[in-house]
């Protein structure tokens, strides 16, 4: 048995829940769905259209409410940690990166040992802090050092806010105007119990690749390690020794050098692609931190799709443009557009709209892409829909036509 490149594709959109769009209107209990269903959301603060894990929940439910992520975040459904970056986990695969908060030295930058020891006093009067007042944000000490706010000027008691997360003494209770608001861990999880809870360090592991394998859909055995940011595998959590325990399964993908793994929750997804039975029918806008793009080489495997984010590239060097969404359409990914919601004027701004090059236009293209526009300006609030720059002319008329 052989799956092609075009079923394994809608396999692995099937498990991230962007093979078909969304029939009922979501609700609440879906946002919490959708994320233990991908197993973690990417938190990035740019905010030129909707901040990231914003987007890559509008792009499987659709319209919905914002608040709803922070609500589960307050109501202790959802914590903070870092996984792939910092990011939204279910509450219950806490256990695992327990471990790494007892164990942080080898986070790297997130864990600086040199910084905690100069000033480890530091660290104690912000923790003492908490305790005697409560939940806290970095906003609420005042700047007394003369320096500015940027990211590599952190004020003293920013860097022992988090290194007080990320050895797991403090927690984020929620969100104020997408400010973390930190607070005892005992206080934020006050159902966890290190002696009773924690368990074993290869089990949490072995769960963790098994869900990544599952997130994924389906995958080559060095894929995996990328979901979750997880180092080098140790041996017996390498696929082929999973799949030797029964706990994954594999099979061939036409044009794949390597065998593909999947979990067995997806047998019968994988029995429905072999049928010819998986087809895509979403179209839609995905984040730059979407987990469909965020490993730029899978996305290149997977879907032919050369993507990197160029908001860090100097202006004159940028090919494509600031933030650049890719374009998901039926089961491929076919183009970007580089966008930027004026809120206050109601304007939603398509700066730029580039096609792969093989992609044909047509006027399904054109009505697809003009339906999913329409659907990301209403859900900005942005209801006037610019298109500046379109490379293809014929596309940009069709647009132009469908968008009136």
């Amino acid at each position: 048995m052989q799956l092609s490149i075009t079923a394994a594709r809608h396999i692995h959109l099937a498990a991230q829940g962007l093979l078909h769009p969304r029939k009922q209107r979501a609700d609440k209990e879906a946002v919490l769905k959708t994320i233990q269903n991908m197993g973690v959301l990417q938190i990035d603060t740019i905010s030129v259209v909707a901040r990231s894990p914003y987007l890559v929940l509008w792009s499987r439910l659709g319209d919905y409410q914002t608040e709803w992520l922070e609500q589960h975040l307050d109501e202790g459904q959802l914590f903070e940690y870092w996984s792939h970056e910092a990011c939204f986990l279910p509450i219950e695969s806490f256990a695992r990166y327990r471990h790494q908060m007892l164990n942080p030295e080898s986070m790297g930058w997130k864990f600086n040992q040199a910084w905690l020891k100069e000033n480890g006093s530091q660290v104690q009067q912000v923790l003492k802090h908490i305790k005697e007042f409560g939940a806290c944000r970095s906003a609420d000490f005042e700047r007394k050092d003369g320096k500015s706010s940027g990211w590599w000027e952190w004020k003293p008691e920013k860097r022992a806010l988090e290194l007080l997360f990320t050895t797991g003494k403090v927690m984020v209770a929620r969100r104020q105007k997408f400010q973390r608001v930190y607070d005892l861990t005992e206080r934020v999880h006050p159902t966890w119990n290190d002696k009773r809870d924690l368990g074993n360090l290869v089990d949490a592991q072995r769960l963790q690749v098994l869900d990544a394998v599952k997130a994924l859909g389906i995958c080559k055995a060095n894929w995996i390690a990328d979901y979750f940011r997880m180092k080098k595998l140790a041996p017996a959590l390498q696929a082929e020794n999973l799949y030797e325990q029964g706990l994954l399964r594999k099979i061939a993908v036409q044009g794949w050098d390597e065998i593909a793994y999947f979990h067995p929750d997806h047998q019968d997804l994988i029995e429905e692609a072999l049928a010819g039975q998986l087809r895509a029918s979403h179209t839609c806008l995905l984040s730059p931190f979407d987990p469909v793009v965020w490993d730029r080489k899978r996305a290149a495997e997977l879907f032919g799709f050369d993507y990197r984010l160029e908001c860090y590239t100097p202006e004159p060097k940028r090919q494509f443009g600031y933030f650049t969404l890719p374009i998901l359409r039926r089961g491929k990914l076919i183009g970007r557009v580089d966008a930027k919601a004026h809120r206050k004027e109601c304007v939603l701004e398509i700066k730029a709209l580039h096609l792969e090059e093989k992609v044909l236009v047509s006027e399904a293209l054109a009505k697809d892409l003009a339906k999913t526009l329409r659907a990301f300006a209403s859900w900005h609030n942005t209801p006037q829909i610019a298109l500046k720059r379109c490379d293809n002319l014929d596309l940009k008329a069709l647009l132009q036509q469908n968008l009136q």
